[in-house]
């Protein structure tokens, strides 16, 4: 740097540029909470006083009435609560332990969902549940991931569909359907991906139609209100999974094999949708911290050239010394001039200079890309960093290059 060892960029060109995303993340999510607790305390602490209180009043009402000592009262409402644990309720509900809600208790395991409204109570069923579920979330995590691939490469198809037929109609392709005919098709379409802003609308509707329609089912049947299932649905879908409210728990309805059937599949529905939802967005929060980092350092390397120009005023700067890189696609690599060694002394470089780098970049690009298109392996440069998106685990690497704002081609 031009000012190494003198300013904040020293120590920012330290830092490695996934560590300090992934220390701003830490620290707006802190914030994040810090507000959310905030929020939800002013918004829920009067409500949970109130009940209290209420609560009390009751209690001291019963012990009056039936001549009790709250001792004994509150005795027995702990045994009640322990009681309910293993899923002894005062209304009728369905078994918790036979097969159809045995097969409902894993679903919940598995998908990490966890409403617990069922526990096991026994060492041994605890000890099989740590194991079973190790399993059974790593497999259907991976599901979730082989659901998101394929959902974003229909979306993805479709969209390019779309996008062809709008070319076509403006006149911008030939409409014989002929392909490699002609080089306008190719310069349109090369290198087309959605954008993430495109797919996360879309996934949005989509869990959107999915929840509408599943509270209109759990409305009548299970006696909600229609808001109150909006908030199953999402709470469900996303396996936060509180256990407030819980589907399917009553010991008889309406068309019972149905209704569960339907319960299945749309929490099936919902929970890859959501989910598919929550990685889409992950990818707008990346850019915008990607975004923030720039203008950080973009206000720091102003500060930096400022410094070094009053350090530098009495010095007679070079002003139009006329350079150039002589750029070899066959080796990914730039033949310096002078220019380089301007640099490296620590004087400013001209915006001419700046422009020649991008160049580089753009022609290792082109040159990756034609690769990628005849089927030659594509090797990792430094280049492929650029933008934030490159690698990635599990659901970020599965959309890495799928969608426009995570494309190194861009």
């Amino acid at each position: 740097m031009a000012c190494r060892g003198a300013c904040c960029c020293s120590s920012a060109g330290r830092l490695n540029a996934d560590n300090a995303r992934f220390l701003l993340l830490a620290v707006l999510i802190v914030l994040y909470m810090l507000c959310g607790a905030a929020v939800f305390s002013a918004i829920e602490l009067p409500t949970e006083r109130e009940a209290k209180e209420r609560w009390e009043e009751r209690l001291e009402n019963f012990t009056r009435r039936h001549n009790l000592s709250r001792a004994e009262l509150r005795h027995f409402l702990r045994e009640y609560e322990e009681a309910s644990v293993a899923g002894i309720r005062v209304d009728d509900i369905r078994p918790r332990w036979d097969f159809t809600g045995a097969f409902y208790f894993v679903g919940t395991v598995v998908s990490t969902i966890g409403f617990g409204m069922t526990t096991p109570a026994t060492v041994g069923g605890k000890i099989f549940l740590i194991f079973y579920g190790l399993i059974g979330c790593a497999g259907t995590i991976l599901f979730f991931n082989l659901f998101l691939e394929r959902l974003i490469t229909v979306i993805a198809y479709v969209m390019k569909s779309c996008h062809e037929r709008q070319l076509r109609r403006k006149g911008v392709l030939p409409h014989n359907g002929r392909r490699g005919s002609g080089t306008s098709e190719v310069d349109s379409l090369a290198g087309w991906k959605p954008s993430v802003y495109y797919v996360m609308l879309i996934l949005c509707v989509a869990s959107l139609i999915i929840s509408c329609c599943a509270s209109a089912m759990y409305t009548p049947i299970e006696g909600w209100s229609y808001f109150d299932s909006l908030y199953f649905c999402f709470v469900a879908f996303s396996t936060i999974g509180f256990g407030d409210l819980v589907s399917s728990q009553n010991i008889r309805y309406e068309s019972q094999g149905l209704y569960r059937f339907g319960n299945f599949v749309f929490i099936l529905m919902g929970v890859c949708c959501i989910y598919s939802l929550f990685n889409v967005i992950s990818i707008v929060i990346k850019q915008s911290i990607n975004w923030i980092l720039k203008k950080l350092a973009c206000k720091c390397c102003h500060r930096c050239q400022r410094r070094l120009f009053r350090s530098r005023r009495n010095v007679v700067m070079p002003g139009n010394v006329r350079s150039r890189r002589n750029i070899s696609i066959e080796t990914d690599g730039v033949n310096e001039s002078d220019t380089d060694g301007r640099r490296l002394s620590g004087e400013m470089i001209s915006m001419k200079d700046f422009l020649a780098s991008n160049k580089v970049s753009l022609a290792i690009m082109q040159k990756q890309l034609s690769e990628t298109a005849n089927g030659y392996p594509r090797q990792m440069s430094s280049n492929s960093k650029q933008n934030g998106f490159s690698g990635g685990v599990g659901a970020l690497a599965i959309m890495n290059n799928r969608l426009a704002e995570t494309s190194v081609d861009r």
